[in-house]
């Protein structure tokens, strides 16, 4: 039964990259009180650009990291930017900035600017703010109930600031905290190794033998990126069983090698491979993903990251002890980010301000088990629990809140970007056949909401 009173929480927000912002307008929106606190100058989380990574341990070791993003200079993106906005919002086209489908990082922080002014979030927003840390003030018998003591610090302060919310929601993205695989000899190794993750420009590794670990998307781009520069780029993958795209990169390039996984490193700068090929190298860049981490969050034990499984979480998003007081967005991977976002951020606003309800306890950790056993029987690895890749899952979560299912014309978009990396991946971004589907996408209301100005700005 719905309530006929709803509740106005105060509501702690971290971070305000994409699924920060769009939590901040949904609970306010729903009549909620709300802080973002953001470490940087300015909105954008992963997609605020900085190249200055000098202070940042080159692999990543430290607990909490001086630099949030992970982005390089020359990143474009993946997808095209139909897909991409939020369903009110579409990222359409702005005369004088980056028009092409596929843009560069940048244009998808005007975008989120843009956001930002047009919905008036950047009075929630303390900015040059990090949470230092997040506990639970008391520990009731439902998350109802819960209130949070958030202690953070501005950035040219001394002082620490305690301040109690009835709500915390992590929203701090999963792009920065460097996943690293186990491999012999890697801490005697002498010579340069670095994650992807300080990666900015090619310029560094002129005339060098630089061995990339792992082929996935930052591999490809950076060792495309290096052919240009590096003496020789030697590309480590998982399998040599690799998409027709890359394949055709490594034959047009004759200072680009394929190799199966490293055995060992040795000190005198032997990158051993199995199967015993060697080479000497000068650098290793390590594009071997990124790890949760929440280093200011203090639940006792109640959420964990075990093998980059955060959990237990009901539907990635809200751990059954201590919700709906404690909510993750933005946890889920390999789906349509941006409308997944706002659905997560709606079920939250709405589950605080009492218009709908969590299942029980017992219910929820039902379902997660359920979840688990059914990742485990079809041999998906804990470190990929939260690698979703199903269009069908982001539909039935809207169906929580009766929030629009995802458009024929966007799954097909992204799906047909997918086709054509795999066969095209050094010009898929700037060559594509989806035209029929894209003009599909322009009558849609989605962009039909904005007259013109979705296209022309």
């Amino acid at each position: 039964m719905m309530p006929s009173i709803t509740m106005s929480k105060t509501v702690c927000v971290i971070g305000s990259g994409p699924s920060g912002l769009v939590a901040a307008r949904e609970l306010r929106k729903e009549g909620h009180k709300v802080v973002v606190f953001e470490q940087n100058h300015d909105v954008g989380g992963q997609w605020l650009y900085d190249p200055e990574i000098e202070d940042e341990e080159p692999l990543g070791r430290d607990n909490f990291l001086k630099i949030h993003s992970s982005i390089y200079a020359s990143l474009r993106l993946v997808s095209p930017r139909e897909i991409m906005g939020f369903t009110d919002f579409p990222f359409g086209m702005k005369k004088g900035r980056d028009m092409r489908r596929f843009p560069g990082h940048k244009e998808l922080l005007l975008y989120l600017k843009d956001f930002s002014e047009c919905f008036g979030l950047r009075e929630m927003i303390r900015f040059n703010t990090r949470v230092e840390k997040v506990e639970m003030l008391s520990f009731p018998t439902s998350g109802n109930n819960l209130k949070w003591i958030v202690k953070s610090k501005e950035k040219m302060a001394d002082k620490v600031v305690e301040e109690v919310y009835d709500a915390v929601v992590v929203a701090t993205g999963h792009y920065s905290k460097p996943r690293l695989p186990k491999i012999k000899g890697m801490d005697a190794w002498k010579r340069k190794q670095l994650h992807s993750h300080i990666y900015r420009v090619p310029e560094p590794f002129r005339n060098e033998v630089v061995v990339v670990i792992g082929s996935s998307l930052s591999g490809q781009d950076i060792s495309m990126e290096l052919v240009d520069v590096a003496k020789e780029i030697h590309l480590s993958a998982k399998s040599l069983d690799i998409s027709e795209g890359l394949s055709k990169i490594i034959s047009k390039y004759d200072n680009l090698y394929l190799h199966p996984q490293i055995d060992s490193l040795h000190e005198d700068g032997r990158v051993l491979f199995i199967g015993g090929s060697w080479l000497i190298a000068d650098t290793i860049i390590y594009c071997t993903g990124y790890s949760y981490s929440f280093p200011f969050l203090d639940t006792k034990g109640i959420v964990v990251v075990d093998d980059d499984r955060v959990g237990p979480l009901y539907e990635h998003t809200f751990p059954p002890s201590l919700a709906p007081s404690l909510s993750f967005i933005g946890i889920p991977r390999k789906l349509i980010g941006f409308p997944f976002f706002e659905c997560q951020a709606k079920w939250i606003s709405q589950l605080l301000s009492g218009k709908k309800t969590l299942p029980s306890w017992d219910e929820m950790m039902q379902s997660i088990e359920e979840f688990y056993h059914s990742r485990d029987v079809a041999g998906i690895p804990k470190h990929n629990t939260h690698d979703l890749a199903d269009f069908e899952y982001c539909d039935k979560y809207a169906d929580y809140i009766g929030f629009p299912h995802l458009e024929e014309w966007r799954k097909e978009l992204c799906l047909s970007a997918l086709r054509s990396s795999d066969v095209n991946l050094e010009t898929y971004r700037d060559s594509y056949e989806d035209e029929e589907m894209l003009q599909e996408a322009h009558k849609s209301p989605h962009f039909t909401q904005l007259g013109n100005e979705a296209f022309t700005l």
